[in-house]
């Protein structure tokens, strides 16, 4: 569907339906480019985790129990 088709359609929707698609849309937008910058920015960060011993140190007591102290 084109653009100018999915706004007439739009437009002949009643106002609360028309609230309704324009806040999912952005909605969506919004999660798509969230994605998108968490991607870039594990990308970035992945040969520092590779290679930086000091920002995986602790990783080595993941499979030690733990008890809490009360």
């Amino acid at each position: 569907m084109r653009t100018n088709e999915l706004i007439k359609e739009i437009r002949r929707l009643p106002l609360s339906k028309r609230i309704y698609v324009i806040e999912k849309a952005i909605h969506s937008i919004r999660e798509q480019e969230e994605k998108k910058q968490m991607k870039k920015a594990a990308s970035l960060l992945l040969d520092d985790y590779e290679n930086d011993k000091d920002l995986i140190a602790f990783t080595n007591l993941d499979f030690e129990e733990f008890y809490e102290t009360k």
